[in-house]
């Protein structure tokens, strides 16, 4: 369904209890489409992505991983937030 939304067929790359993640290639982008059972599965998939950092699309039982400049477009058709991942290591100076 949120494939469809945003105009992508995903192959599906992890099919496991937890969680169920696809790719979507369009000609723009390649997006990354998580989706959970259960919305306890996503806090510890969140903290697990915090450690790449970059901005994810957030929604009730899933999570969508795309450009910045994808994700509001995105969010506009899907709902959810923008959440800002803050990442580990060095960051660049101001």
């Amino acid at each position: 369904m949120i494939a469809g939304l945003i105009g992508c067929r995903p192959k599906i790359r992890v099919e496991a209890e937890e969680l169920r993640q696809g790719v979507c290639r369009t000609k723009e982008r390649d997006r990354v489409i998580t989706t959970f059972p259960a919305e306890t599965y996503k806090p510890a998939w969140l903290d697990a992505a915090a450690g790449y950092g970059g901005k994810y699309l957030v929604g009730s039982r899933w999570v969508v991983a795309a450009e910045p400049e994808a994700l509001e477009g995105m969010r506009q058709r899907l709902g959810g937030e923008i959440r800002q991942l803050s990442g580990f290591g060095p960051t660049a100076a101001p």
